[in-house]
């Protein structure tokens, strides 16, 4: 019989927990030692699932994190594998089952059938900032609007579906290759000139057009295009459109207050170049047109110099996909010590993935620096209870199956990791989707949890990098901003090394979190210089752009 101490085959992040995490894949018969106790595992378990290590009674609350993940939906005993199987949200709805929040605080309101309490502000501790002196720096680029680029892109901006072919005939002209033998990438030749420029995007999609002036679906696909247009990355656009569709071009400009960015600040500000398909003469016409016109984009771009910024200049976003058990061990809660740092270096650090967040909404309520920031998080948790439910759905219908695969059982479970990301540091802001990125510490925006429209929010909102965390794997990016990514486990890492930038996997051999958040925040600053990340290297951060459709498509 082969027996192991708990520490060294599995994670217990509370002592108030009933179940512990595994490190490695355990057999059937396999004893930990706990306490001066053992625990005979009843059943195989893999990696990143959970062990019971006591009893717990049917319809009883298990515990993860110090907070509840879920009830038992039978009898469990020592030695058992925790999972969907007998595991699941509230399986007979009570207030007398309070999920996290406790009793007698204000707020309360029923959640998925289970009562919930909420506080305000009681853990929102003072940041201990660095002294500017401190600060360290980057080269970035200083726009006319203050805000600092961490790349330098010139972005063709599509306003309807209808125009995304033309535009991307448009960038193929300017586009680099990749050799998938050697996995080296050859800059395009037509860049030669313009070293100081990292490329020519397409923002393209398959929106623009099926939906009415004015209603929120339009105003929010105008905000979001303009956020991207508008980026700190973005050193010159131009607008392509077909001519009838619902989103005119002209309109975006007006509407949003766009202007070409090299006339930012200026005193005489210059409406960006506008193609449109049917005024121009057709596909051919337009794209050859475009071509000309962007090469001239490419000269104003290229006058843009990197020159030293602090690192308060970084606005990072962060997402979640691909998630495993071992994501709120490792790479989630490492990621929020990273954002603790650069907080206290006065830099923006911002959470998404409201329904990602649902379960663990309590915590951030209670970082909250005022009631009405904490009330906008609730406003927004139970507006996505409405919108799920009217479209016949449930705001609970997650983790994913590669998530439950990873270990994961219910949505509490995978919110309580995601929102280890977000730090320690006082809640500062919550912002609605795409909304402009204003204030600097930590801030929530509302996202679906779906990875593409989620960083394509916090992108529209001025995040200039991106820091990714996955578990299963997720091959992610996000163009114009540098998307790092962060495996939670060695095992992954060393598989699909072309992908991963970071392996925080090391925290279960013995790295300590505070070191790999170190690592983190270090890399993050490398690629604010421009290391190009892994996702950069293989061209990935195109097709991810998806605006969020709230709406019928009429």
């Amino acid at each position: 019989m082969t027996e192991f101490a708990l520490q060294a085959v599995a994670v217990l992040l509370r002592p108030e927990d009933e179940v512990a995490v595994l490190k490695q894949p355990l057999e059937e018969g396999a004893v930990i030692v706990h306490e001066g106790r053992t625990v005979k595992l009843r059943t195989a378990i893999g990696p990143g699932h959970k062990l019971a290590l006591t009893a717990v009674k049917r319809d009883a609350p298990v515990r993860k994190y110090g907070q509840i993940i879920g009830y038992a939906t039978e009898d469990l005993q020592p030695g058992e594998w925790v999972h969907t199987h007998n595991l699941a949200m509230a399986p007979t709805p009570s207030p007398s089952l309070p999920r996290n929040g406790g009793e007698g605080k204000e707020g309360g309101h029923a959640q998925g059938g289970v009562a919930v309490d909420y506080e305000f502000g009681t853990d929102v501790k003072p940041v201990d900032y660095y002294a500017p002196e401190q600060i360290p720096t980057f080269n970035g680029i200083k726009r006319g609007d203050r805000r600092v680029g961490t790349r330098n892109y010139v972005a063709l901006i599509s306003t309807v579906n209808c125009a995304a072919t033309t535009t991307q005939l448009i960038a193929n002209v300017f586009r680099d290759s990749l050799d998938l033998k050697t996995g080296q990438r050859t800059r395009s030749s037509a860049l030669a000139d313009f070293p100081n420029v990292d490329g020519v995007i397409p923002i393209v999609h398959k929106n623009g057009c099926g939906s009415a002036v004015g209603r929120a679906d339009y105003v929010q696909l105008q905000k979001t295009l303009a956020g991207f247009a508008n980026h700190p990355n973005v050193g010159a656009f131009l607008i392509v459109g077909l001519g009838c569709e619902t989103n005119q071009a002209l309109a975006m400009v007006q509407n949003t207050g766009l202007i070409s960015v090299d006339s930012i600040g200026s005193a005489r500000p210059e409406l960006p170049p506008i193609l449109t398909i049917q005024e121009a003469g057709g596909i051919r016409k337009t794209a050859l047109q475009g071509i000309e016109e962007t090469v001239k984009l490419l000269r104003k771009a290229n006058a843009a110099k990197r020159t030293p910024q602090p690192i308060s200049e970084l606005v990072v976003g962060t997402n979640c996909g691909g998630s495993d058990g071992n994501s709120g061990i490792t790479a989630n809660p490492a990621l929020g010590l990273a954002g603790d740092e650069l907080v206290r270096y006065g830099g923006t650090w911002l959470i998404a993935e409201t329904t990602e967040t649902y379960g663990a909404e309590h915590l951030l309520t209670r970082r909250a620096v005022s009631r009405e920031v904490g009330e906008k998080l609730l406003e927004r948790i139970r507006w996505w209870e409405w919108y799920t439910s009217t479209l016949g759905a449930e705001i609970n219908n997650n983790p994913a199956p590669g998530n439950k695969e990873g270990g994961l059982s219910t949505i509490y479970e995978k919110s309580l990791g995601a929102a280890a990301k977000g730090g320690t540091t006082p809640l500062v802001y919550v912002y609605d989707f795409a909304e402009r990125i204003r204030h600097r510490g930590f801030c929530f925006m509302d996202t679906p949890g779906h990875d593409n429209p989620s960083v394509t929010g916090l992108v529209a909102g001025g995040c200039n990098l991106v820091v990714f965390t996955t578990g299963r794997g997720s091959c992610f990016g996000m163009k114009p901003a540098p998307s790092l990514k962060v495996a939670t486990n060695s095992r992954m890492f060393n598989h699909m090394q072309d992908d991963m930038d970071i392996n925080a996997g090391l925290v279960l051999e013995g790295t300590s979190l505070e070191d790999m958040g170190r690592i983190i925040l270090d890399e993050l600053i490398a690629v604010a210089n421009g290391k190009m990340t892994k996702s950069e290297v293989q061209g990935v951060g195109e097709e991810e752009f998806t605006p969020w459709v709230l709406g019928p498509i009429l």
